[in-house]
């Protein structure tokens, strides 16, 4: 039986708002179920955390309640949601474990160098972009999420809390710029790309690396240097995904 514990909420920042806003349109049932499940994925969503009632849930996403209740059906059955009955009952976020080793290994064989450069190129593109914005938009007291996710790696023991805390980072870098369509492109790139960065942060050295360019992407957006920015948001993930392009070609 799943221990039961008590979970720390994370701030209502940008990047929560942006899972909880409303869905496109088109295929929602889908729509939800990508989004959520995404934002469980990357720990946007805690382990245990509570989600909000069936009808607080869907006015939030603007879907209706058939649709949310046939989606969080999909999330259950992905593992990804759980769901007590009775009192303290509702629905409850399952966060799923990271593959081992090989199976990333595996995973990666499957990428193509062009696909990672190509991968690569797309996120540094986002990566930049949010900081520059961010740059040119944020305020100090906007930056205490950011400024958090960038501890907490340096507090993050395993290579699945340091992938997913990385991929967390990117986000809140999104949701700084006040680009709420920044910001769920890079939830979906980052569930996408985010579980192969285990197989480099397990490196404590490397960790180190990227706890600090993290610090000087967060310096840049704080001083309103957008240049500087850019190119630090941008450096970060190429150098992520040089690594990952010379891991691929090893195996």
């Amino acid at each position: 039986m799943r221990k039961v514990v008590a979970v720390k909420q994370p701030t209502d920042g940008g990047a929560r708002r942006a899972v909880f806003a409303p869905v496109d349109n088109r295929a929602r049932v889908e729509a939800v179920v990508r989004r959520l499940g995404d934002a469980i994925e990357l720990g946007l969503l805690a382990d245990g955390e509570q989600l909000p009632g069936e009808s607080e849930l869907a006015g939030q996403l603007g879907v209706s309640t058939v649709t949310l209740r046939e989606a969080l059906m999909a999330l259950r059955q992905q593992g990804l949601v759980t769901t007590r009955r009775g009192r303290g009952g509702g629905s409850f976020v399952s966060l799923p474990e990271i593959p081992g080793e090989e199976r990333l290994r595996t995973r990666l064989r499957g990428w193509s160098t062009e696909e990672l450069r190509d991968l690569g190129d797309h996120w540094a593109a986002l990566s930049g972009t949010a900081a520059l914005l961010a740059a040119q938009r944020t305020e100090p007291e906007d930056l205490i999420q950011l400024r958090c996710t960038a501890e907490e790696l340096d507090l993050a023991a395993d290579a699945a809390a340091r992938s997913r805390v990385y991929g967390r980072f990117h986000v809140e870098l999104a949701a700084a710029a006040q680009s709420a369509r920044l910001t769920r492109e890079q939830v979906a790139l980052q569930t996408e790309v985010g579980a192969l960065l285990c197989l480099l942060l397990g490196d404590d050295e490397y960790r180190e690396e990227v706890a600090e360019r993290h610090r000087s992407v967060i310096s840049a957006v704080q001083d309103g240097a957008h240049e500087s920015a850019r190119t630090q948001g941008e450096r970060c993930v190429r150098e992520s995904t040089a690594r990952l392009i010379a891991l691929r070609l090893t195996l």
